[in-house]
């Protein structure tokens, strides 16, 4: 299966997003049961590969608690290390998380993450930028070695922002002990932000595992009268979930199936019927035209961003 299932709503009350409809997560008791649940219910849909953080508030101690119930070696964890949750659960936090690449912050966090093994096969920076010199720090590129190493992991990085590309480029170049370090890349990736695309087959030619995220541009796929310059993008999204008899998360999903070979899609569902409705990408497949027509609704990456820099945590 492709679809690999993404943690952060279920280990934090509000997420970056545009919703649809409004939800009440203030009893946290609540929260993490249904969290819990939605782990299994993926589980029981066939979801083998999960993907957390401890920037995600609960989500990879959820995680943690929820494999001691499991017995099987084709579970794959992913899990990353650079950020700190800090709103404690306050949906009024002015700051949910803080982002530190540091040695410090990597040992410490570590100590927890590693707890996920056997389980756990992938370890990323999380959201790695050329500003916080992550990739050129050697003291953390060695330790990041040595885990890889010593634990047989696959270690990753995940990217967000205008310069994703350039991120990877640096990252391939990034060489310890006479070894590529990085093997896999998490990518913001949809209808919206296409720029993957420029460096898709390199990675594919040299072996990477590409990880898309995002893939419904967090949330901005759906119609919303807020975003009216999008109304050509919903109505052939909608017309084309019509046909197929899907609903628009499973079209835009398959989009990035579709367009990235082999790679593997995290789905942010946070509760049984999103999964199932995710899940349908497996249902059909676009035509030639209709993967072009959907090209075609791409923006500057400069644009993205700083309209998804506006949206609201809730």
């Amino acid at each position: 299966m492709n679809l690999g299932l993404g943690t952060a709503a279920l280990g934090r009350p509000q997420y970056i997003n545009v919703r649809q409809e409004s939800c009440d997560n203030s009893n946290l008791e609540i929260f993490r049961k249904e969290s819990f649940l939605v782990l299994e219910d993926a589980y029981n849909l066939g979801i083998r590969y999960f993907d957390t953080a401890p920037g995600y508030g609960l989500a990879e101690e959820l995680l943690l608690e929820w494999l001691l119930t499991k017995n099987d070696k084709s579970i794959e964890v992913a899990t990353k290390w650079g950020y700190t949750y800090t709103a404690n659960f306050d949906a009024n936090a002015k700051i949910h998380e803080i982002k530190e690449h540091s040695l410090a912050k990597l040992n410490e966090q570590w100590q927890f993450s590693k707890q996920l093994l056997p389980y756990l096969k992938v370890y990323q920076i999380h959201s790695a930028t050329l500003e916080t010199g992550v990739l050129e720090n050697t003291e953390v590129l060695e330790k990041l070695a040595f885990i890889k190493k010593e634990h047989n992991l696959k270690i990753g990085l995940t990217t967000t922002g205008t310069n994703q590309v350039e991120v990877i480029k640096n990252a391939l170049n990034v060489v310890v002990d006479g070894e590529q370090l990085f093997d896999l890349f998490q990518v913001t990736y949809n209808l919206l932000d296409q720029s993957l695309k420029e460096i898709s087959a390199e990675l594919n030619n040299q072996n990477k595992t590409i990880v898309i995220k995002e893939a419904l541009a967090n949330g901005r796929v759906f119609r919303n009268e807020n975003y009216n310059h999008y109304s050509k993008m919903y109505a052939v999204l909608e017309s084309l979930a019509e046909n197929y008899k899907v609903g628009v998360d499973a079209i835009s999903l398959k989009y990035g199936k579709q367009t990235i070979p082999n790679a593997t899609i995290l789905s942010g569902a946070s509760n049984f019927k999103q999964l199932k409705e995710n899940l349908k990408l497996d249902s059909f497949t676009l035509t030639f035209e209709e993967i072009e027509t959907l090209n075609s609704f791409k923006i500057a990456p400069e644009f993205y961003w700083n309209e998804r820099k506006n949206l609201q945590w809730n």
